[in-house]
């Protein structure tokens, strides 16, 4: 009985496993900044509501919530750098994954939900469906993540911060319609695609950092009614759906080009 007992006791390094490293901070602000984007929309939706009984989206709460999402997805562009030069904890990974469904998975679902939920245009069952379609799309994709690796390193899938922005873009630059609803059902798909997208490690991981400063830049004007600040978001947002579409074609075209060589290659050897 002893001996079972024994067995029963958990093992590894449980001690360390409470302490948090400077990463795992980055990770806890991504989350913290993905759950204070869902206030801000759902203030800005049960004010309007009570005061007007008709929800219209105020681009002041908006372009709120998408800074707070693009702080987050530079939290989560630096805690894997950080844990990396120094030290991480047991349960980085686990806390950096939780993170990002609260950030990248449930606060744009809901973001979707706010922008054309209220909206009367389109019926609430296809626009909860595709809220919902973001949100799974964002879980499977990380689940996938922790325990799929790719040879080359790079990532299976739309990365989801970049489809949540992508999701974000799509909110930003137009009215709800079927087929911006088509385009948010698209995303969900290339998270959970087997295209396989880049990771940003040194340059291309300033370049992504680069980008993040311009939209939340692009975000302040926009919000602040400053002259040329709808001109700044719509370039902003048509840019980041054109990259997000860009790559799948550009990995396609690569990979057509390898299997024409790996024939011709067969062809001679014969």
């Amino acid at each position: 009985m002893e001996g079972e007992e024994e067995d029963e006791e958990p093992r590894g390094p449980v001690g360390k496993a409470f302490r948090l490293s400077a990463a795992d901070s980055l990770s806890i602000g991504n989350a913290v900044c993905g759950f204070l984007a869902v206030c801000v929309l759902a203030w800005s939706a049960i004010t309007q509501l009570q005061v007007n009984r008709e929800f219209e989206s105020d681009p002041r709460y908006f372009a709120t919530a998408v800074v707070l999402l693009l702080i987050g997805a530079t939290c989560d562009l630096f805690d894997g750098l950080v844990a990396r030069r120094f030290r991480a904890s047991a349960m980085g990974a686990e806390l950096d994954n939780l993170a990002d469904v609260i950030s990248f998975g449930f606060a744009p679902a809901f973001m979707v939900v706010a922008w054309a939920g209220f909206s009367h245009k389109l019926p609430l069952w296809i626009v909860l469906a595709a809220a919902v379609s973001v949100l799974v799309a964002g879980v499977v994709r990380l689940a996938r993540f922790a325990c799929v690796k790719t040879k080359s390193g790079d990532f299976m899938g739309l990365p989801i911060p970049m489809g949540a922005m992508t999701v974000v873009s799509i909110v930003l630059l137009f009215q709800p319609s079927y087929l911006t609803l088509l385009g948010i059902f698209a995303v969900a798909w290339l998270m959970v695609s087997r295209i396989e997208y880049p990771k940003p490690k040194g340059n291309l991981a300033a370049v992504v950092l680069g980008w993040i400063m311009i939209n939340v830049a692009c975000l302040v004007v926009w919000a602040a009614d400053l002259s040329g600040g709808d001109l700044l978001i719509q370039i902003g947002a048509c840019m980041q759906i054109a990259l997000v579409s860009a790559i799948p074609l550009r990995v396609l075209m690569f990979k057509r080009e390898q299997r024409k060589e790996r024939k011709e290659t067969e062809a001679a050897i014969r």
